[in-house]
């Protein structure tokens, strides 16, 4: 069998996981924070704040800025639950957008008729790795009729004065946007670190603040620890030094902190990410490109043009004219050739809790287009040439026998 996205787990990683099992500090401690400066240089943001996911990264910055009941905040109908859930803990109403009919990401164009007094935030997702166009959302909620809509019921909310936009680019680490790396171009952006993630800590993720002046990132990330570790002014490893025992509860917080343990796998991982990591994957999709271009059933995924690069996290293959029973059958196929594929994602209003919640898919047209005829294939760094081609043949077979029959 052929995985679909097993982590990179090698001596290095192995090595550096047992130098900190050995070190005797094992919780949040220097490797994290280490691992937050090496991120805040990668990306030229303000500040960074390491957690154990970044769901809850995002749902502490939500809070942050006062988000809850009354609120609205606009987010794709085709995303994982993630991005959408942590709106419901808040209290707040979850606004849907449709897709753009030309890839993946939220139809920039159907927001302004969305954006009503009540909006607070703007999450766009980078699927699949591939940026939204930054520049334009910060546009849309600085425009003067955009910004006479907004009402501010929070401190956060009136010194900025208009939508926040959180960009959830847990996908999108190392993608590239006007040159720039992804992550300093909205206000707040986010990476998941999750096992099957380009970059893993097995588990954990990054918020990325970048809000701007009079804003004080800094000080707005260590708020962020401190929401995240039970509202404990002082942290395990503050707390171990001579004569420092002594804290304050400022808040009734949460618990979500990174390891160390996590940490210094970010931390080697980031290491070889740049020369090693993003080379092999875009090798790998490339292949995947280069093989299917010949069949005019094949329709690509977005992976680079004049502004924006991908971080190759997947290869979201969609096939022309199919349906969805149809590109059931196809993975059917696939699955009993031994190759693993997935698909990214079921849309929202798809899912139980939000199609009982009253969201109609037939709202979001664009989206089950996409869903429909998508098929994530396996892309990771110890994915053989020979693997990758064998995934790739046995799809075309699938896919060419299914269309024939249909």
């Amino acid at each position: 069998m052929i995985p679909f996205s097993p982590p990179r787990i090698d001596a290095k990683i192995i090595d550096a996981v047992v130098e900190v099992l050995k070190s005797g500090w094992i919780t949040t401690g220097p490797k994290t924070r280490l691992l937050e400066q090496r991120i805040t240089a990668y990306t030229g943001v303000g500040e960074t704040v390491c957690l154990n996911s970044w769901t809850n990264a995002a749902e502490l910055v939500l809070r942050w800025f006062g988000v809850g009941p009354g609120d609205e905040v606009i987010v794709p109908a085709y995303t994982y639950a993630a991005t959408a859930n942590i709106v419901v803990h808040t209290g707040a109403s979850v606004v849907m957008a449709d897709s753009d009919p030309s890839d993946f990401n939220i139809y920039l164009e159907s927001l302004s008729d969305k954006i009503t007094p009540a909006t607070k935030v703007i999450m766009p997702v980078d699927i699949g790795g591939w940026p939204v166009d930054y520049n334009a959302f910060m546009a849309l909620v600085s425009e003067p009729a955009i910004r006479a809509r907004f009402r501010p019921a929070h401190p956060a909310q009136q010194q900025l004065g208009r939508i926040l936009v959180i960009s959830d680019a847990a996908h999108s680490f190392g993608a590239r946007y006007r040159g720039e790396v992804a992550g300093s171009q909205t206000d707040v952006s986010g990476f998941s670190f999750h096992a099957v993630k380009n970059l893993t800590t097995a588990e954990g993720g990054a918020v990325c603040l970048n809000l701007p002046a009079p804003f004080d990132n800094k000080a707005i990330g260590q708020s962020l620890r401190v929401s995240a570790l039970h509202g404990q002014t002082k942290d395990a490893l503050s707390k171990m030094k001579a004569g420092q025992w002594q804290y304050d509860i400022v808040e009734p917080g949460y618990k979500c902190n990174m390891t160390d343990i996590l940490a210094v796998i970010g931390l080697t991982e980031l290491d070889r990410y740049e020369a090693d990591t993003l080379p092999r994957r875009k090798e790998l999709c490339l292949f995947y490109h280069n093989y299917f271009s010949a069949f005019d059933w094949y329709l690509a995924p977005p992976m680079e043009d004049a502004s924006r690069v991908s971080s190759w996290h997947l290869f979201m293959l969609r096939i022309n004219n199919c349906r969805e029973h149809m590109r059931n059958e196809i993975i059917s196929r696939v699955a009993a050739a031994a190759v693993s594929v997935n698909v990214h994602f079921q849309p929202l209003p798809m899912l139980s809790y939000y199609r009982n919640a009253g969201y109609r898919m037939e709202d979001y047209p664009n989206a089950y287009r996409h869903f429909e005829c998508e098929i994530s294939l396996p892309v990771y760094y110890d994915l053989t040439d020979e693997q990758a081609f064998t995934v790739a043949s046995v799809v075309r077979r699938a896919v060419e026998e299914v269309l024939a029959g249909s």
